[in-house]
């Protein structure tokens, strides 16, 4: 299928990983425990990440825990860099894991066995000409942060992350210079254990921890930009959000006005106290409304206004549709996020609506709202995969999905959007972070590994492979 619309010359393309869900090697190299090492695999991982009792221990006899071989790349990361290198890529979006840099979060010194692999890992990429894009925390917490401090809500911990993001600019300075600080940010408001380290408890109101926690990671981020601005000359250092645009379900004016304020809370206000540098006015409504005060030092919102970032990037699985009053019935699937199902829309093997049109009305409010150029780092397909007899691994629906999202990507650039690149998630096989599955996958490259935890980790190229390494061949032109 040939296309008139062009991408810009320079478009970065490639795949994108997260160092939890692929490394493995949980107890090699000096590495601590993080929130991802307790999380056991299967359905029960959405049980145990909602109970507030939940005591982070590890139990073998009763569970299992597919992050902690994941798919070996921890020693397969060569093998892995030469098939990104035979697609084509031009970048790899991937995440340094905290707790290999300090195993407990709070040390004065790095390991310096955990720098050295990233070390190793972006001399690989760069040895390819692939530009590491580098996520500094990617649902990888410390577990000591979480159990000993109560994670982001303490505001030590914005310390603790200074430190980490100071020591990771100064060793790979000269070998990166894309850096994202929180992977999708706004998932805090969901699931606040991935990306704020802490669970809510009963007894307490949902909102002040979440919002204090937030305040915590916003100052975090703004050090980071700093920072990197400072220390690394040429820098670019943007956020990073989970995007869905939200319908209202009819044109009933309260559905309406519901989805608007959906809208608002979970997709703008991550992304206008990052790239604005402010608080916007309908938080501090919602503040009052919700009897949130947040404790803010003298300081603090200078650094905001400050540590502003300089691009969006953004994950893109599916879109929302929202009514004010539903029915357990109604509620659909999705990646932290769940309205009512859509029924305009076909849904993945996960229930996950595929929604082409979504991804480009949502680069164009993204794009509209901030004018900042936009990265698409994460948007792919997860599925069930069948290797057939002859050992080939026909996917063609994975194929389907991703055509139509980029060819949406494409008319979202005609209609005047900056696109900085786009990273297909899950470039390889790798645990699922939602439920710590491996047969939801998302690869070109599929990986002989297991729910149960059997396989032999063979790599084997995918029919995506061979139309991915076409399309970056041809700079989109060719779908």
């Amino acid at each position: 299928m040939i296309n008139k619309a062009k991408f810009p010359e320079g478009f970065l393309w490639g795949g994108a990983t997260a160092a939890n869900q692929l490394e493995g090697g949980y107890n090699e190299g000096g590495r601590g425990l993080n929130i991802a090492d307790v999380l056991p695999g299967g359905k029960i991982r959405k049980t145990v990440r909602q109970n507030p009792n939940f005591d982070y221990t590890i139990d073998k006899e009763t569970y299992t825990y597919p992050n902690h071989e994941a798919i070996d790349f921890y020693h397969r990361y060569k093998e892995d860099i030469a098939l990104f290198a035979e697609m084509g890529f031009k970048t790899y979006r991937m995440s340094i894991m905290w707790s290999r840099i300090f195993p407990n979060g709070d040390e004065l010194e790095p390991n310096e066995e955990g720098l050295q692999f990233y070390d190793n890992v972006f001399d690989e990429l760069l040895k390819y000409n692939i530009e590491p894009v580098v996520t500094l925390s990617h649902y990888e917490m410390p577990l000591h942060l979480v159990k000993e401090y109560g994670g982001w809500r303490s505001r030590e911990v914005v310390t603790f992350f200074e430190r980490y993001a100071k020591t990771v600019f100064h060793r790979f300075k000269d070998k990166v210079k894309y850096w994202l600080t929180f992977n999708e940010i706004n998932s805090g408001l969901k699931i606040p254990l991935y990306g704020l380290g802490f669970h809510i408890q009963k007894e307490e109101d949902k909102y002040q921890p979440t919002f204090q926690a937030f305040h915590h990671q916003f100052l975090a981020s703004a050090i980071a930009v700093k920072l990197g601005h400072e220390m690394i000359p040429g820098s670019k250092i943007g956020c990073m959000l989970l995007y869905a645009p939200v319908y209202a379900y009819d044109s009933n004016p309260e559905n309406v006005m519901y989805a608007l304020e959906e809208k608002r809370l979970f997709n703008y206000f991550c992304g206008d106290v990052q790239v604005r540098g402010k608080y916007p006015r309908f938080i501090n409504q919602y503040f009052k409304k919700n009897q949130i005060e947040l404790e803010i030092h003298d300081g603090d919102l200078e650094l905001l206004k400050e540590g502003k970032v300089d691009f969006i990037s953004l994950s893109y699985y599916m879109s929302r549709t929202e009514k004010k009053e539903k029915s357990p019935e109604e509620h659909g699937a999705g990646n932290m996020i769940s309205g009512i199902k859509n029924p305009f829309l076909q849904a993945s093997d996960w229930g996950w609506e595929i929604d082409p049109t979504g991804f480009r009305i949502s680069l164009n409010e993204l794009y509209e709202r901030y004018e900042v150029p936009l990265f698409v780092v994460e948007n792919g397909l997860g599925a069930y995969d069948t290797v057939e007899e002859d050992g080939s691994i026909q996917d063609d629906y994975r194929i389907d999905y991703l055509r139509e999202h980029i060819q949406a990507m494409k008319d979202a650039i005609e209609d005047g959007v900056e696109m900085m690149g786009y990273t297909s998630w899950g470039c390889i096989d790798l645990v699922s972070a939602s439920t710590g599955e491996m047969s939801k996958r998302y690869g070109f490259i599929y990986v002989d590994k297991h729910d149960d935890g059997s396989g032999t980790l063979e790599r084997k190229k995918k029919k995506s492979f061979y139309w991915y390494q076409n399309v970056i061949q041809t700079n989109g032109e060719y779908l």
